[in-house]
C-alpha cells in the first residue's frame, strides 16, 4: 500500500479514467473519515490531497480527543455532547492510539471564572459521559499532585479525564484502513478545477499531479469538499460566497524536564480568560493553543507569531513560576489554521466549533467541527448524498495481534494503536538496533524505515513532521541526527544523493520557518 516508492502513484493515475461514485477533496481527518466509511459501504471512492495527508490542521492540533470543556463554558452544549460521546467510542475502539489523559484544573486568585463554576461545568461534563470521574482538591493536595504549580497564586482545583492522540497518525491509520477496504487515496494532487454539466451541476474534478504536472479529468457521482479552512476556495468555483473565518492556533513544545508534568493542566489565561492547556505528549510538553485571526495567504505554511509566543510563555510563567520558562526552552513550535463558520464575533475564540454541510450546485462541502467528531461528520456527510451505513468500529483489525512477549507493555499498546495488524511487519523491517528508540523520542527506528517504505512519503518533511514526529520531538528538528536518519531511509525512498541533498535543504527551510525556535 502506497509502495514501492512512487510506482503506487502511477498505478492510481492509470485508473482515474473510470467513473467514481465519489471524489473527496481533502486528506485531513475529515476526508479520511469519509473515505473510510464510503469504502466500508462498498462505494468506489477517490480521495485527493494537494499537499501531504494530514498536512493541514490535522497534524497541528493540541492532540486532544476531548469533549471541549471550554466550549461548554461558551454554551456550545451540542458540540460538547457530541464530542464526549465520540471520545468514549474512540477510547474503546482505538486503544493505544487514543489514550486516556488526566487533567488538572487549578483555580487561581482573580480568575475570570470562579471555582464553583468550574466544578459545575465538570459535573455536566461527566453526566454527558455517564461516568462520575472528577474530583475536587484543596491547595496542599493539588500542589502535591502537580508540584510545578508551587509558588503560583493557586487556591485549589479539580481533576477530570479526557483523552489524547497523535493526530497525524490517527489520520494515516484511518486512511490506510480505508484503502484496505477498497478506497483510493493519493497525496500531492490538486483539484485544479471542477467539471460541470450543461445546467451547471458539478460532475467531476480536474486533477493535477503536483509532483510532475500531469493532469486528468475525473468523473464522479458526488464531489465532496473536505478541505477545511480552504473550503471557500473550491466553493468559489461554483460562485458560492465566502463563509469561513481562518483562525490560527499555535503551540510551543517544551522539554519535559523544563516543565515536569505527568498529566495535563487546563489553565485560564490571566490576560483574557481563555482556556489554554499544558499537555504531556510523546515525552515532551506542549503548551497551547492560541485563537487569533489568520491573515497570511493560506498557501503559505502557517507559523507562530512572536506575540503568540509571549502570550503562551506569559501563561507558563503565571502558572508554573518555579520553571521560569523562556524562549530558550522552546524545542519546537507549530501553528494550525482552523476554518470556522464566520458569525462576525469580535473574539475569534467565541466562534462556534459546530460543523456545517452545504450542497451548492452539486458540490457538497463539509467544514468546521473537531478532530474528535470526525466519524460522526463522515456519516452525516454520506447520508446527505443518500449513502447510508451503520456505525461500526473505527478499525476492522481490532483482533489480537501476536507480538514477541519481550516487547514492553506500553510499547506494544503504542505500536498496535498506530499500526494494527501491520505491527509485526513494522518490527520486521528492522534489525536489532533499529528496534530501539530514536534518541529521546518514543518512536523506533523501525517505524521510520516502515514509513519511508510504505506510507506514501513524497518529501522528507512528510516523513519527519507527520509520519514519525521527529521534527517536533527532537532537538533541532532531528538535524543533529540527520546522518543516521539518512542511512536508514534514503535507500527506502530510492533517492540519489542529489535528491537527498535537495530534500534535506527543503526540510531545513520548512522546519526553520514553521516549526523551529527562531526567537
Amino acid at each position: 500500500m502506497w509502495s514501492p516508492r512512487n510506482a503506487w502513484r502511477d498505478e492510481i493515475w492509470s485508473r482515474l479514467d473510470q467513473e467514481w461514485d465519489m471524489i473527496i477533496v481533502g486528506g485531513g481527518i475529515t476526508g479520511a473519515g469519509i473515505l473510510a466509511e464510503a469504502a466500508r459501504m462498498g462505494k468506489k471512492a477517490l480521495l485527493v490531497e494537494v499537499r501531504d495527508f494530514s498536512s493541514g490542521t490535522s497534524s497541528r492540533s493540541t492532540k486532544l480527543v476531548h469533549g471541549g470543556l471550554r466550549y461548554l463554558r461558551q454554551g456550545q452544549v451540542k458540540v460538547t455532547r457530541e464530542s464526549v460521546i465520540e471520545r468514549e467510542r474512540l477510547l474503546r475502539e482505538a486503544k493505544g492510539l487514543v489514550t486516556p489523559l488526566g487533567f488538572y484544573v487549578p483555580t487561581f486568585r482573580n480568575d475570570s471564572m470562579p471555582g464553583w463554576m468550574v466544578g459545575a461545568g465538570l459535573a455536566v461534563y461527566d453526566l454527558i459521559a455517564r461516568k462520575w470521574a472528577h474530583e475536587k482538591y484543596g491547595l496542599e493536595e493539588l500542589i502535591e499532585k502537580v508540584p510545578a504549580l508551587a509558588g503560583a497564586p493557586v487556591k485549589g482545583g479539580y481533576h477530570y479525564y479526557d483523552a489524547q492522540t497523535d493526530d497525524s497518525r490517527l489520520t494515516i491509520r484511518v486512511l490506510r484502513e480505508a484503502v484496505r477496504r477498497g478506497g483510493t487515496a493519493i497525496n500531492y494532487v490538486r483539484a485544479a478545477g471542477l467539471l460541470r454539466t450543461e445546467d451547471g451541476r458539478v460532475r467531476g474534478v480536474v486533477l493535477r499531479d503536483e509532483t510532475n504536472g500531469r493532469t486528468a479529468e475525473v468523473q464522479a457521482g458526488v464531489v465532496i469538499n473536505a478541505t477545511g479552512v480552504w473550503a471557500d476556495d473550491l466553493r468559489a468555483r461554483v460562485g458560492a460566497p465566502k463563509k469561513l473565518r481562518a483562525i490560527r492556533g499555535s503551540h510551543l513544545i517544551l522539554p519535559h524536564e523544563r516543565l515536569p508534568i505527568d498529566e495535563a493542566v487546563g489553565l485560564i489565561h490571566p490576560r483574557d480568560g481563555r482556556y489554554v492547556f499544558a499537555v504531556p505528549w510523546e515525552g515532551v510538553v506542549l503548551l497551547g493553543t492560541t485563537d487569533v485571526d489568520h491573515a497570511p495567504d493560506l498557501e503559505v505554511e502557517p507559523s507562530i507569531a512572536g506575540e503568540e509566543v509571549e502570550y503562551l510563555l506569559e501563561l507558563g510563567r503565571h502558572a508554573f513560576p518555579s520553571a521560569n520558562l523562556g524562549e530558550a526552552d522552546i524545542r519546537s513550535t507549530w501553528a494550525g489554521v482552523r476554518g470556522v463558520i464566520n458569525t462576525g464575533a469580535a473574539n475569534p475564540a467565541k466562534e462556534s466549533r459546530e460543523h456545517a454541510l452545504w450542497n451548492e450546485e452539486g458540490l457538497l462541502t463539509v467544514t468546521g467541527g473537531k478532530l474528535t467528531t470526525f466519524r460522526m461528520m463522515a456519516l452525516e456527510t454520506l447520508r446527505a448524498v443518500g449513502m447510508k451505513g451503520k456505525r461500526e468500529e473505527i478499525f476492522d483489525d481490532t483482533h489480537e495481534v501476536e507480538l514477541d512477549e519481550s516487547i514492553d507493555v506500553e510499547l506494544r499498546a503504542r505500536l498496535l494503536g498506530r499500526y494494527g495488524t501491520e505491527t509485526p511487519a513494522v518490527l520486521a523491517t528492522a534489525n536489532g538496533e533499529q528496534q530501539q528508540q530514536i534518541g529521546k523520542a518514543p518512536a523506533l527506528w523501525s517505524e521510520l524505515r516502515w514509513a519511508a517504505r510504505n506510507e506514501g512519503v513524497v518529501h522528507l518533511d512528510d516523513l519527519l513532521l507527520r509520519r514519525v514526529r521527529l521534527g517536533l520531538l527532537t532537538d533541532g528538528g532531528g538535524m543533529p541526527i540527520m546522518a543516521e536518519i539518512r542511512k536508514v531511509v534514503q535507500p527506502e525512498l530510492g533517492w540519489d544523493d542529489a535528491t537527498w541533498t535537495r530534500e534535506e535543504q527543503r526540510y531545513r527551510e520548512v522546519w526553520s520557518r514553521a516549526y523551529g525556535n527562531r526567537f
